[in-house]
């Protein structure tokens, strides 16, 4: 088993569930893909190494994206022989270095449109690269992706509040709806739990299912069943989006995460509404 292989069989993520939709040549490179975007967010969160070895780490990466090095990174060549097969384009993949990067000195979001541009880097980056190996024929499709890769990590980042927190105080929330709500960083440091917190986290869960509703929304019909990993990971963003949404935003109290059964029940979904080649 490659090392690339190693990372998506022992994550547990609803990324790699995924997967098993896909014919086996596009499966292995989503899979080192895969394996590439775990490995280096985890070298950033990696608090046991000093800052400067981790950013040399991302730099070699880079370099590594390019052409072959002595000593290179794990499954580095499998990436480039993934790049090279789908035409990837190396932006995206710096774009996603630089998201992970930004990890190493989070700092605070002021706007919306601040907290944009990191979601393209570490989310619809990714999400951009993935439909390329996918295979697609309609060029409304990359808006597709742009979008869907926003709901995802906006649906993270709900999800996430209490472990950010504890990871560095991590704040990803635009601190003017913050303000604009009634609530403030520090309450927010100090997990309070109120009125004003909740009003703040309701108008990012509807943020977050407008994404969908416009991820779902711009899928080209011709694409739909290319598309059956990326809908898979709508189907289950949104039913965790609705669970977190339905016991009231208890993250400071809880870890969400959907059950076996629910996953099953996604994957059904997906994979019938893909096969049918419908958009649900």
């Amino acid at each position: 088993m490659s090392s690339a292989q190693e990372i998506t069989k022992k994550s547990q993520s609803n990324l790699a569930l995924a997967f098993f939709a896909l014919p086996r040549p596009r499966r292995e490179a989503i899979t080192i893909f895969y394996a590439f975007c775990r490995h280096v967010d985890d070298l950033a969160d990696d608090a046991s190494r000093p800052l400067d070895e981790r950013l040399a780490a991302l730099r070699a990466w880079r370099a590594a994206l390019r052409e072959p090095a002595p000593g290179e990174m794990p499954f580095a060549a499998e990436m480039r022989g993934m790049i090279r097969q789908y035409r990837i384009d190396l932006r995206y993949l710096n774009d996603i270095l630089d998201g992970v990067e930004s990890d190493l000195r989070p700092g605070r979001f002021q706007t919306f449109s601040e907290l944009s541009r990191y979601c393209y880097r570490v989310a619809s980056a990714v999400g951009l690269v993935s439909i390329e190996i996918f295979g697609y024929r309609n060029p409304r499709t990359r808006r597709y992706a742009y979008i869907l890769g926003h709901a995802l990590q906006l649906t993270n980042i709900i999800r996430d509040i209490e472990v950010d927190l504890r990871n560095g105080s991590r704040i990803y929330l635009p601190l003017s709806e913050i303000a604009q709500y009634g609530y403030s960083e520090e309450q927010l440091l100090g997990r309070t739990y109120n009125r004003q917190f909740l009003r703040l986290m309701q108008a990012q869960a509807e943020r977050a299912r407008s994404f969908f509703r416009e991820a779902r929304r711009l899928l080209p019909r011709e694409d739909v069943r290319s598309m059956v990993a990326a809908e898979l990971m709508r189907a289950t963003y949104f039913r965790l989006l609705q669970k977190i949404e339905a016991d009231g935003f208890r993250m400071f109290y809880r870890r969400y995460r959907l059950g076996a059964a629910e996953k099953l029940l996604m994957i059904t979904f997906a994979l019938s509404s893909n096969c049918l080649g419908i958009k649900p």
